[in-house]
């Protein structure tokens, strides 16, 4: 798999004269009301980011949620809006949904059920009736603007956890089109799935797919464990695919990168900026600097990680005054109370941490919870000698590609979570420990760190050719590869019949 980005001669060629309709909660662009101003809110990073240019090569429509307070005032009647504003290429249908929606489908189902589900959690699950019931009519109003927006040659690409019925609302109205769908998060073993009251459900919305897509091979056969309990789906293992409800679905592993060249550049770029110099002279920083960057979720294996330093720090205690770990924490769901709690439950630790351990001019943790520019974030990437990733459960998890497309001056090391996609990928170069091994963990730290200078820059060196060879336009080129593929397959088993 190369990293060559997808043009529009390359994704016109595969789609023919299909037309593309992308669907997912978080939509590329909002309208905001600002000073009693409309502005526009652009994708600032992330898939919505690296997907829309994509869909302004090839054209098309993109579906999403009008989470934006203005956006209503910019669509037509139809609930359409040309972006990119001031050259249009592409159409985005709105979904408008109420508070009350967004609060169950959302908050609710999607994050209270299926997040914990497949993180195989599902203790955390609050699987209330109200939730599922908004779910569903949020995912029949996505279903019926794809169906405006499709036509029987039109190839739906359908994104993540939040759009599980989609597919099969899709086919009432519009049985010929080709539907896809990307499974952004982990898909979790076939016991802890079958926890979730509604699975059948869902396993009779994906199945109504041509292509699942998942981040690594695991997933892909536990999905196909999962489909196995439906009575009337035929599971071939062989060709890795589902036949149920006369339609065979093909499951399929595309890891997820990110757009390292740029990561790489932004990194570079920031060499020569004032932040780096006014970040040292505000915080009292050791010699020696670890860095976590994710959003306050309990997956994200925080306050494991804590449990790690702070046994580092108090059986080696030659790390005190030498070790600062950065912690860049986004707030996240706070509207849920366990998030809540575990913000507040971040924030004490860090503060007993530091009043533990720290001096009058050494701080063993630093706690950044507002917004960094990207030239500062970039920053903290190139500057850290050691990057921690180490959640409970992710589905892949880019900071540790970012954190290894940056490392543009002296290599740092990768510490990474076992239980985590990018292990499957990234895990031969990388540092691996379990988050759970609080004694391990921190034995990994002190390892990671005294690796001489050598097995870094060659583990780095290796870490860097996987990140930029499987980027994120390698993931978009995979999967619509595999489009062609499918209906190439079709089309002689077609003429086949036909001929018969």
């Amino acid at each position: 798999m190369t990293g060559e980005r997808p043009t529009a001669e390359t994704v016109s060629s595969i789609l023919g004269d299909r037309e593309l309709v992308v669907a997912s909660n978080r939509q590329p662009y909002s309208h905001e009301y600002e000073d009693e101003e409309i502005v526009v809110n652009r994708p600032a990073g992330g898939l919505t980011s690296a997907l829309d240019p994509v869909v302004q090569s090839a054209g098309g429509t993109w579906v999403a949620w009008a989470s934006g307070d203005a956006d209503g005032e910019v669509t037509d009647d139809d609930g359409r809006v040309g972006v990119p504003p001031e050259n249009p290429a592409y159409d985005l249908r709105r979904v408008s949904l109420s508070d009350e929606q967004v609060d169950g489908y959302y908050y609710g189902y999607s994050n209270q059920v299926l997040w914990p589900i497949c993180h195989i959690d599902p203790s955390k699950m609050n699987a209330r009736a109200d939730f599922w019931q908004h779910y569903r009519d949020a995912n029949r109003k996505f279903a019926d603007a794809i169906a405006d927006e499709a036509n029987g040659e039109s190839v739906v690409w359908l994104q993540d956890y939040h759009l599980a019925l989609v597919p099969r609302m899709v086919r009432e109205t519009r049985p010929d089109v080709f539907c896809m769908q990307f499974w952004h998060i982990t898909w979790p073993s076939r016991d802890a799935f079958q926890t979730c009251p509604q699975y059948r459900q869902l396993l009779d919305g994906l199945l109504a797919n041509d292509l699942i897509g998942f981040h690594t091979d695991q997933y892909c056969q536990n999905f196909l464990d999962c489909a196995a309990m439906l009575p009337d789906a035929r599971v071939d293992r062989a060709t890795r695919s589902v036949v149920y409800d006369g339609r065979r679905t093909f499951v399929r592993s595309f890891p997820l990168g990110i757009d390292a060249t740029q990561r790489r550049q932004l990194a570079i770029s920031s060499a020569d900026n004032e932040f780096w110099h006014e970040f040292k002279d505000e915080h009292d920083l050791g010699d020696t600097l670890a860095l976590g960057i994710e959003r306050l979720d309990y997956t994200k294996g925080i306050p494991e990680r804590l449990a790690a330093l702070e046994h580092l720090w108090e059986t080696r205690p030659e790390w005190q005054g030498e070790l600062t770990y950065v912690q860049k924490a986004s707030e996240s769901r706070s509207q849920i109370p366990e998030y809540q709690a575990l913000q507040d439950f971040v924030e004490s630790e860090i503060q007993r941490l530091n009043e533990r351990f720290g001096t009058d001019n050494w701080t063993p943790v630093v706690y950044l919870n507002e917004y960094l520019p990207k030239d500062g974030l970039a920053t903290l990437y190139r500057e850290a000698d050691l990057g921690i990733v180490s959640p409970r459960r992710d589905g892949m998890n880019l900071v540790a590609k970012e954190f290894v497309a940056s490392q543009v001056d002296d290599p740092g090391v990768l510490l990474l979570s076992e239980l985590t996609g990018a292990a499957e990928e990234l895990g031969d170069e990388a540092i691996l420990v379990h988050p759970h091994d609080t004694p391990g963990f921190a034995d990994a730290i002190e390892s990671a760190l005294s690796l001489p200078e050598p097995e870094r820059s060659r583990r780095m060196n290796d870490l860097e050719r996987l990140v930029h060879s499987n980027d994120v336009y390698a993931w978009m080129n995979a999967q619509f590869r595999t489009v062609k593929a499918i209906q190439r397959g079709r089309d002689v088993a077609a003429k086949s019949v036909k001929r018969q």
